[in-house]
């Protein structure tokens, strides 16, 4: 089973709208309203693709209970620890006509107020999951309440009891994350160069990499995927560009890095199939989803160098 953990979770609106006019009246012609969060999208994807997984984090108040409800009806399984404040919602909107391309736009809340003993608590209760766990992810943004080096304890615990870590983070959790000794830290290039200024991908990543963290993959957009690694360093390069709504492209690829970890599977063949599952979810309107079409076209045309 791979664990995904999302402290902050999320009830993602998503809305299409025909071209957006920031000073008049817009017209949404769809609307999707589902859970969300980094870690629920990955486990999206993994269950899509057939793994046993298991959605945990901290959900409070009416949004948590609609966030809940929404991953019974998805058959997500999740054990989610109860809070009193009320978990967030975030909105994208997604400009579907623009010239150059669809444009999206993410308004994102801060999250609740966690309190010491809520967090506490999470954290035996995250103790406890890891017994059935062959993997872990911890992505996202933190709520409020919840110190920065949270990601990097809970890395700490999993690779304790030998449960590998993917962090998929921001800001000061990422610059946390390494200490937390995981598997794979998975910033995007302009994440890395926040938390590690003055020096190109090559040169964060291997910073981080320093710092304690087994492998770094620096995901680049169109560009691809640089992986630092004990291995070696490899590059994914993308033989097109798929255009669509980007949200959740990068939650797609760290589920293709969680089932290259518990598959062991070689680095060249566990960054093909993340950067085909990230392209692929820019093809799909709505973040936790992606296109198999896409998949099945551009895993083989694929470049690791």
């Amino acid at each position: 089973m791979i664990l995904t953990v999302t402290l902050n979770l999320a009830l993602d609106v998503t809305y299409q709208v025909p071209g957006v006019d920031w000073d008049g009246v817009n017209r949404v012609t769809a609307v999707h309203r589902r859970a969300g969060g980094k870690g629920v999208n990955v486990a999206r994807v993994l269950a899509a693709l057939g793994r046993d997984v298991l959605v945990t984090g901290l959900a409070g108040g009416p949004t948590g209970r609609a966030v809940e409800a929404d991953l019974r009806a998805a058959g997500l399984p999740a054990a989610l620890h109860p809070i009193t404040g009320d978990s967030r919602t975030t909105l994208t909107v997604s400009d579907l006509p623009a010239d150059d391309g669809p444009r999206t736009a993410l308004f994102n809340e801060p999250g609740p107020e966690v309190t010491a003993d809520e967090l506490a608590g999470f954290l035996r209760h995250f103790e406890s999951l890891l017994e059935a766990a062959d993997a872990v992810v911890l992505s996202g943004s933190l709520p409020r309440g919840v110190p920065a080096d949270t990601y990097a304890a809970l890395a700490a615990v999993a690779a304790d009891r030998g449960v590998p870590a993917i962090v998929d983070a921001d800001g000061d959790p990422l610059r946390h994350a390494p200490k937390g000794r995981p598997a794979i830290v998975k910033p995007n290039a302009e994440e890395l160069a926040r938390a590690v200024p003055g020096g190109g991908p090559a040169e964060g990543a291997q910073a981080l990499r320093g710092q304690g963290a087994q492998a770094v993959v620096v995901s680049m957009g169109a560009e691809g995927l640089l992986a630092v690694t004990g291995e070696g360093t490899f590059k994914a390069r993308m033989p097109y560009t798929v255009r669509g709504n980007p949200t959740g492209a990068g939650d797609s690829l760290v589920a293709g890095l969680a089932l290259g970890l518990v598959e062991d599977e070689p680095w060249p063949a566990r960054l093909r199939r993340a950067a085909a599952l990230g392209a692929a979810a820019v093809g799909t309107p709505v973040a936790g989803d992606f296109d198999p079409d896409v998949y099945a076209d551009i895993h083989p045309q694929i470049i690791i160098t």
